[in-house]
């Protein structure tokens, strides 16, 4: 197990980072992540989404038809964002590919998902009305390669030290 000196010392993009504090407590919280891929017509995109962390790969989940569905399968790459507005911010930056898969009904992450963000009853009410044959959803999935984290009491961006940080624009 890696202590919290060791974490603080790992370099941004350190698979390893998925362990720190921020990193598990920004998995498994109810903040949108915010995907961020290139669609068809080749511009950027951020779309907020909720998520499902398996603890091995983030996994986001859409409806069939959705544009973004062609555009991923097509520019597989992506990056992921999950952060808080308080002070100081939690930031966990992923990149990698994804892959989406098509599925016929609902994704289970979908219905974690729900459990975790709407609470049990108002899920069971979500799921119940999208439970009919012809449902159709897209499950994208990424396994990170790149991590980083930012939580501005022990890691700053661009490599900073607290110090460092404090004397930004000086």
């Amino acid at each position: 197990m890696m202590t919290t000196e060791d974490l603080m010392t790992l370099p941004q993009g350190d698979l390893r980072l998925l362990d720190s504090e921020s990193a598990q407590r920004l998995l498994a919280s109810t903040e949108l992540a915010r995907l961020a891929y290139v669609a068809a017509d080749g511009t950027p995109r951020v779309f907020p989404m909720l998520f499902h962390w398996t603890g091995e790969e983030i996994v986001f989940c859409t409806f069939g038809g959705a544009s973004k569905i062609s555009a991923l399968r097509a520019r597989p790459d992506i990056a992921v964002t999950i952060d808080t507005a308080g002070m100081p911010p939690q930031v966990l930056l992923l990149r990698g590919q994804a892959t989406v898969t098509d599925v016929n009904g609902i994704v289970p992450e979908y219905a974690l998902t729900q459990r975790r963000y709407a609470g049990q009853e108002r899920a069971d009410a979500e799921l119940a009305s999208l439970d009919h044959p012809d449902m159709q959803m897209a499950r994208i999935a990424m396994r990170p390669d790149w991590v980083g984290v930012l939580d501005f009491t022990t890691r700053f961006p661009g490599s900073a030290t607290a110090e460092q940080f404090a004397q930004r624009g000086r």
